[in-house]
């Protein structure tokens, strides 16, 4: 289904939803990793492509895309990534965990920064969610 198009003007809102996130200062390299993270959990392979490419494209080595999965168990990620990680998780599993990590992310981030990263984070899991059921599987 060309979902896009049958309903063009609420996607496109979704579209513009994410390009204000993407403008709004915060480093773009942390959003593609949560959105890619997200992606991953999510199981959506059209998302997990585009957004490792466009890790690559910021120039982030395939090497270190490769270890997302597991980023607990590496040393190559920032504490800021981490706890974009932790985010993530907590966003799209719903976690009991969200206060803790919500207190660790006011280390990194100021309020506005949290809002837009957990607003990117649930907008991924839609898009996700919109690709993996109405979109083309290739």
């Amino acid at each position: 289904m060309e979902y896009k198009e049958v309903a063009k003007k609420t996607i496109n809102h979704l579209y513009s939803a994410h390009a204000s996130i993407r403008s709004s200062g915060i480093d773009p390299q942390l959003i593609a990793l949560a959105e890619l993270y997200v992606s991953q959990i999510n199981g959506c392979a059209y998302c997990c492509a585009f957004h490792a490419q466009e890790l690559r494209d910021m120039g982030m080595s395939q090497e270190v895309i490769d270890k997302i999965p597991g980023y607990k168990h590496s040393n190559v990620f920032s504490k800021k990534q981490l706890i974009v990680f932790e985010l993530a998780e907590a966003v799209t599993f719903l976690s009991e965990k969200i206060e803790t990590v919500k207190a660790h992310l006011a280390e990194y981030f100021s309020e506005r920064e949290i809002v837009e990263l957990t607003t990117s984070i649930s907008l991924m899991g839609a898009l996700n969610r919109l690709r993996i059921t109405l979109g083309d599987k290739s």
